[in-house]
């Protein structure tokens, strides 16, 4: 199983599958809570290689994620269009669409161990387009 990220904002950024290790989505909701609450949020945690040229390849777009989580509030380009496809036998078996995302938290993480550099990336829907969160999946093979 794989997964694939395709972030459209001012510039786009693609993670293929090579690159990605693992996606976590979760619900957010008031632990403080005896009914089912209105404040509701969502968060995704996308976590990956950033994997170095090699033989004259391009580099990864790892280092536009670090550039996005720097975007200040006050700029429209803070909110971004991530795009997540579960892929497996080639067939998507799940696509999480995130419409109005902004960065929580990024963290870049190098040890001379592995020789690789991994990353963190969590973004949250934008609470008051939470509706416009899509899960999708039972594509049929084409």
């Amino acid at each position: 199983m794989g997964m694939r990220v395709n972030i459209e904002g001012s510039e786009t950024v693609s993670l293929p599958e090579t690159s990605i290790t693992g996606v976590r989505v979760g619900a957010d909701i008031p632990l403080d809570s005896n009914a089912r609450s209105t404040d509701l949020g969502s968060t995704v945690l996308i976590e990956g290689k950033i994997l170095a040229p090699v033989g004259g390849e391009a580099a990864d777009d790892t280092s536009k994620l670090a550039k996005w989580s720097l975007v200040p509030a006050e700029k429209a380009d803070c909110y971004r269009k991530v795009k997540i496809d579960v892929v497996n036998a080639s067939q998507i078996v799940r696509q999480i669409t995130v419409p109005n995302a902004f960065v929580v938290g990024y963290e870049e993480d190098f040890t001379d161990e592995t020789g690789a550099g991994t990353f963190r990336l969590l973004i949250k829907q934008k609470k008051d387009k939470i509706s416009n969160l899509k899960f999708e999946g039972g594509f049929s093979e084409d």
